[in-house]
C-alpha cells in the first residue's frame, strides 16, 4: 500500500497526503506547496508518506 501511496504522491501528492493522513492541516500545506511549484508538493508528499 505504501508503494501505492508514493506513486500518487509524485502523480498527484495532496492525492498521496489525503490517503495518509486525511483531509487536515497536512494536505491544505500540501496542496499550497503544489500550487507554488510542483516538486516542492513531491518533497512533502514524500516525506509525509515516509514518516
Amino acid at each position: 500500500m505504501d508503494i501505492l501511496k508514493v506513486l500518487l504522491a509524485i502523480l498527484l501528492p495532496p492525492l498521496g497526503v489525503a490517503l495518509d493522513r486525511g483531509i487536515g492541516g497536512q494536505f491544505l500545506l500540501n496542496i499550497v506547496l503544489t500550487l507554488l511549484g510542483y516538486i516542492p508538493g513531491i518533497i512533502h508528499a514524500v516525506i509525509v508518506i515516509a514518516d
